[in-house]
């Protein structure tokens, strides 16, 4: 069956998804919720979308719609996702899905209510390699640690050195760069080791009170992981997982395109990594598409229970560790 496709957010992040989920050959670009019909309509009639709209009530009921895809500023997650499922529509959440456990358990549970899906676009955890690299920590002899570095200057950081607030770097809207690019390897962490015993958050807040950059130390039994983290300034290392007698070399924590093996006792090197795909959000499209389709099916349905535990593990963590380092979020307050 083809899925009908809504989309709330009209930013190049949306571009990429409705890119990769047409590529699939599993949904139709259908339809915009936006400020105003105008934007809509640039955005949408691209893909051919029929449908436009700007009240958000109108959209969540509109019958056309199957699924809505949600990457609006991440403290409106939540209100939005609510509405849509209160609708009868199934919806994907760009990460960070919701700021607090609060508002993740609560819409989960009026998910089930509903009987409809909730996915976190995650988009890394369903990427060939993502999944070669967890396979390959199941072979590694004495895991000793890893650390994983995802670090990129934000265009916008510059709003807020000339005294502006925007979005992503917003108390108000549950900005900072562990939410929007911490959580891509502490998703990684969690994938491939499991909840840590115990976490700390050491960053450094700019001037709107979110973390410019921080450095995250997840404690295991054995052995510790490094997270760093920023949106002030680029970091170019590489990630790592190492062991006693090997090292696994990555060159991102998403869109990993090469992995290499080293031995520690020949210092050979073996990359072991597929090609990636052309379009960066074709697998977790795919992924999501074939539990909408097959809603009985045992496999689907235990795979969207992993992936619904791992986002709860994830949402846990990350808000510990915003808290941890004092940053409170206005969704952090009950209302």
């Amino acid at each position: 069956m083809t899925v009908r496709l809504g989309i709330i957010g009209t930013n190049w992040i949306t571009n990429q998804f409705i890119d990769g989920a047409i590529k699939t050959g599993l949904y139709k670009m259908t339809g915009v919720y936006s400020r105003t019909v105008e934007k809509a309509k640039a955005f949408g009639e691209p893909y051919e979308a029929t449908v436009f709209e700007t009240d958000l009530a109108a959209f969540a009921n509109h019958p056309e719609l199957d699924v809505v895809y949600v990457a609006s500023p991440n403290s409106l997650h939540f209100e939005q996702a609510m509405a849509l499922m209160e609708a009868g529509k199934h919806v994907i959440v760009e990460k960070p899905m919701f700021s607090n456990p609060r508002e993740w358990e609560l819409a989960v549970a009026l998910a089930k209510e509903k009987n409809v899906f909730l996915f976190e676009a995650a988009r890394h955890i369903h990427e060939e390699n993502f999944k070669l690299v967890e396979k390959e920590i199941q072979n590694i002899k004495g895991i000793q640690g890893a650390n994983l570095t995802y670090m990129k200057y934000s265009s916008r950081y510059n709003q807020v050195l000339a005294g502006q607030e925007p979005n992503i770097f917003s108390l108000k809207f549950s900005g900072g760069a562990l939410a929007d690019l911490g959580v891509y390897p502490l998703y990684a962490a969690l994938s491939w080791f499991g909840v840590p015993k115990s976490s700390h958050y050491f960053c450094r807040k700019i001037a709107t009170g979110v973390d410019g950059k921080g450095t995250v130390i997840l404690r295991y039994d054995t052995f510790d992981v490094t997270i760093q983290t920023g949106k002030i300034a680029n970091s170019y290392l590489p990630s790592e997982i190492y062991g006693l007698d090997e090292t696994l070399l990555l060159d991102g924590i998403s869109d990993i395109a090469c992995i290499e093996r080293v031995d520690r006792k020949t210092s050979l090197k073996e990359t072991i990594s597929q090609p990636i795909s052309q379009a960066p959000m074709m697998e977790e499209a795919k992924a999501f598409a074939e539990v909408i389709n097959n809603p009985t099916d045992k496999e689907a349905l235990k795979n969207y229970a992993d992936w619904q535990e791992l986002s709860r593990q994830v949402n846990r963590l990350l808000t510990s560790l915003r808290k941890d380092a004092g940053i409170i979020y206005e969704a952090d307050q009950e209302k």
